[in-house]
């Protein structure tokens, strides 16, 4: 561990949304973390009062059962009782399930009582001084927080927000190529879990041997996300890319876990197959770098074998923070395609967001 300093320290951490999957998600994850300890937790008002165990009773949709931290932890309103989170924590993950207007105006407050706010939301997403964060591909988007203090008038006060889901799949097998070889093209299909629709088959028992063609705003996301997140800092706000043209559909599929990406591309410079997979197996970010708890010690894993990756076996790689790609060939319209998979509520949501905690508590941004 590289930051022995830092992992020495408990960051008390509260989770707004809580009782949700995504929230879950977070408490779950939180429990034995090295650096963090889960010092509180608020969603609606009809959770508000109850402690977590009750909030959540019924309606636990994690593996492993509720934390005995999390257990009598009395929920709180996230919206009214605000002050009672932010005097308990040092930061908060917020997952909340409201309008979008509400929520950016939620996390703007408690950015502005002083608060950090990690968000897997998108309300914030494309306010150009909120750095929307993958921590091995664009970590100097950071930078722009300074600016958006000013902008706050706050000291330690921010917001960052997690990317979607959907471009966790194929974004990072993306980037070394766009890096080496200049990316110019894509068109990509993606194949989501119903998690990613904060469900079950069992809350769900309609989406068992079905397929749904449709998952309203995710398409515009997954073709615009990405530009973003490939963006410049200039004059402290980040200005997207305007060089690679992506085109996306996203299908619901009855899976539990795991979101699998049908991937075509070309490129400025077209490489061999042989020197696509060497970028992606060579290919380190900033979190494999410091070492942090949750990063992937192989950021991006290629199979050589013909039917991977798959959302049952593989989505869980490192501990769901990896990234799964095989079945790399040429194609006859574009200059290659091939198939990628992430973990759609790990990497691509509350773990996710959990790495880029560790990396701004590194960077002394928290």
């Amino acid at each position: 561990m590289l930051f022995e300093g830092i992992s020495m320290k408990k960051y008390k951490v509260g989770v707004i949304g809580a009782t949700g999957m995504v929230g879950q998600r977070f408490v779950s994850l939180i429990d034995n973390h090295p650096w963090f300890e889960l010092a509180a937790v608020a969603a609606s008002s009809r959770s508000a009062g109850k402690t977590y165990e009750e909030a959540t009773s019924g309606r636990w949709m994690m593996p492993t059962p509720v934390p005995q931290v999390a257990k009598k932890l009395v929920v709180r309103d996230a919206q009214f009782e605000s002050g009672r989170v932010t005097d308990a924590v040092d930061f908060v993950f917020s997952a909340v399930d409201m309008e979008k207007n509400e929520i950016k105006a939620l996390e703007e407050a408690y950015a502005k009582a002083e608060c950090p706010v990690i968000s897997n939301n998108s309300a914030h997403r494309w306010t150009p001084d909120v750095p929307m964060v993958i921590p091995e591909i664009n970590p100097e988007h950071l930078e722009v927080i300074s600016g958006q203090r000013k902008r706050l008038k706050t000291r330690r006060g921010f917001i960052t927000v997690k990317s979607n889901c959907s471009i966790q799949s194929y974004v990072p097998a993306f980037h070394p190529l766009k890096i080496e070889f200049g990316l110019t093209h894509a068109l990509v299909c993606t194949y989501q879990a119903i998690s990613g629709a904060g469900k079950t088959f069992e809350t769900w028992p309609e989406m068992i041997g079905n397929v749904i063609p449709f998952i309203g705003g995710e398409e515009e996301k997954s073709e615009q996300e990405p530009l973003k997140i490939w963006g410049k800092v200039i004059g402290g706000v980040i200005v997207p890319a305007v060089s690679i043209a992506i085109t996306t559909q996203c299908v619901r599929v009855a899976a539990d876990d795991g979101h699998l990406a049908a991937v075509f591309m070309s490129f400025t410079d077209k490489p061999g197959i042989d020197e696509i997979k060497s970028a992606w197996r060579e290919y380190k970010g900033l979190p494999q770098t410091l070492e942090l708890p949750s990063a992937p010690k192989q950021f991006l894993h290629y199979f050589e074998q013909e039917d991977r990756p798959q959302t049952k076996i593989d989505c869980m790689l490192e501990n769901g923070m990896a990234i799964s790609i095989g079945r790399l060939r040429p194609d006859t319209q574009y200059d290659y395609k091939f198939i990628s998979l992430s973990h759609n509520t790990l990497r691509g949501a509350a773990g996710g967001a959990v790495l880029t905690a560790e990396l701004l508590c590194a960077q002394e941004y928290i």
